[in-house]
């Protein structure tokens, strides 16, 4: 019926960027008006996540889960030594499609 509300769901991608912590970092557009976020490690152990934070202009959120041990996380690189002509990829798990890697070289 039209008064009631329906449940949508969205899938994306993130990383752990503090396993100890449990915080992992998305796309704000992924968790964006949302009542519940659960986050599904490449293991498929599933866990409730709180949002910390976001930000609208570069499209980012940060979440924390309380995982039962610490999370592998990603070594952050230093964008200080990145140049133009340097190669890059991204990982991800789009559409819930599976992991993905693409590649690219930095233009500008």
């Amino acid at each position: 019926t039209p008064d009631q509300a329906q449940k949508v769901s969205a899938l994306g991608s993130g990383f752990v960027i503090d396993g100890e912590k449990g915080y992992i970092v998305t796309n704000n557009h992924v968790i964006k008006d949302a009542d519940e976020i659960r986050i599904i490690l490449h293991d498929d152990t599933a866990l409730d996540a709180t949002l910390i934070g976001t930000d609208e202009k570069t499209d980012l959120a940060v979440l924390q889960v309380k995982p039962a041990r610490p999370l592998a996380a990603a070594s952050w690189g230093d964008s200080d030594t990145a140049r133009v002509g340097s190669w890059v990829i991204a990982i991800g798990n789009p559409f819930g499609l599976g992991g993905t890697v693409t590649a690219g070289i930095v233009s500008a």
